[in-house]
């Protein structure tokens, strides 16, 4: 890893950041209130190059990483405009297609990926399975030419302003461990006959609703499939990693912003006579967000480098999203104290990013997921789960 951020990586931060300013955290707030994707903003990054920076150059991409796309990603949130939405497309689906998608499926799908013209969305988990992927319950059985899906997916994220699905099933059983052997799918057409989709209700403040979709008898192609039949683990795990990075610059991106509201506010509030920045009362919480938020900058960083090395990232990737959700957090929650009743108030663009920041301490991957993997393969402590 480079001591210093790349005259590249430093011209592709201000041009994101110029960008994303044109719109601010009130358009995020406005689509926030409509449940509509902020589409202007998407396709200035993605008309721009910007969306698709770790996409092959042979298909439209920048031909760079993670790294790229995670510093987009974490100038959007430090603008105020967090992006799940490249999470599930850019991140999960344009790591896992250049490694184990056929020639054609790369052909067809990533260059929409590249340039933000097609969305994915991404279709794991259930309401009994949790984080056991194994025991994933929705099925894809072989009938003749076609496979036919069946069963339920929950808390599925802007399904209603997607073009396709990448999709997770089980296609059989170990019989020596039970386990449930996965494959995954490419819905090309969301209004395939069999798909339902049902609006979750929930707290969550973002432009992204959640789904519970519904698979009755859902018929694909057989080159739907992407990868090998029944060893879905490896293509599933390619993709989740990328995903706890861009996890984690969320965090890290709006802990940057909401500290940089904090700092200014200290420094022009004034409260008997004195800008209350002055205070150590003040100081010090804002001290100390900042040192965490930089400590888990260092990791995420890390774990891209290694996923763009091509190196196991696990570990690190796990360790970046259990810090950064930790720090972000931290610096929102400092930052709301700072500015008093005011860190409540609507037009301080504070408050409303609570949700989006606590949802990364529960996905893609709990804490507590993330510290008995860490038990496990970093300290060799026995399995606990």
């Amino acid at each position: 890893m480079p001591l210093a951020p790349t005259e590249e990586e430093r011209v592709l931060r201000s041009t994101v950041r110029d960008i994303v300013s044109r719109w601010g955290h009130s358009y995020f707030q406005e689509c926030s209130r409509t449940g509509e994707p902020m589409q202007e903003l998407w396709d200035t990054l993605g008309k721009s190059g910007f969306l698709g920076l770790n996409i092959p150059e042979e298909y439209g991409g920048g031909g760079a990483g993670l790294t790229e796309l995670a510093i987009v990603m974490e100038e959007m949130a430090a603008g105020g405009c967090p992006e799940l939405a490249m999470v599930l497309s850019q991140g999960i689906v344009g790591s896992v297609l250049p490694l184990h998608g056929s020639p054609e499926q790369k052909q067809r799908y990533l260059p929409g990926i590249a340039s933000g013209e097609e969305k994915f969305v991404f279709a794991l988990t259930e309401p009994d399975a949790g984080s056991n992927s194994h025991n994933v319950s929705t099925t894809a059985r072989r009938d003749g030419d076609e496979w036919v899906i069946k069963g339920t997916k929950y808390y599925i994220s802007g399904v209603d302003h997607a073009d396709h699905m990448l999709l997770v099933a089980r296609t059989g059983t170990d019989e020596r461990t039970g386990r449930g052997e996965l494959t995954l799918f490419i819905i090309d057409d969301l209004n395939v006959p069999g798909f339902s989709k049902q609006l979750l209700p929930t707290a969550l403040r973002a432009p992204e609703r959640q789904f519970t979709l519904f698979f009755d008898d859902v018929r694909l192609p057989a080159d739907a499939v992407v990868g090998e039949i029944g060893h879905g683990l490896r293509p599933l795990f390619d993709g989740l990693n990328p995903e706890r990075v861009l996890s984690a610059v969320i965090c890290t991106g709006v802990g940057r912003y909401a500290l940089e509201k904090a700092v200014d506010y200290a420094k022009s509030r004034a409260v008997w006579g004195v800008p209350i920045g002055v205070h150590q009362g003040v100081q010090h919480p804002l001290a100390e967000a900042e040192i965490e938020l930089e400590a888990a900058r260092g990791m995420l960083w890390r774990a891209a480098a290694l996923f763009d090395a091509g190196c196991p990232a696990g570990e690190e990737s796990n360790m970046a999203k259990f810090l950064a959700s930790r720090a972000g957090m931290k610096a929102l929650d400092t930052a709301i104290q700072t500015h008093g009743g005011n860190g409540l108030a609507e037009e301080y663009g504070l408050a409303d990013l609570w949700s989006i920041l606590r949802l990364q301490q529960i996905a893609p991957v709990s804490t507590q997921m993330v510290l008995n993997h860490i038990a496990q393969h970093t300290l060799g402590l026995p399995r606990s789960y």
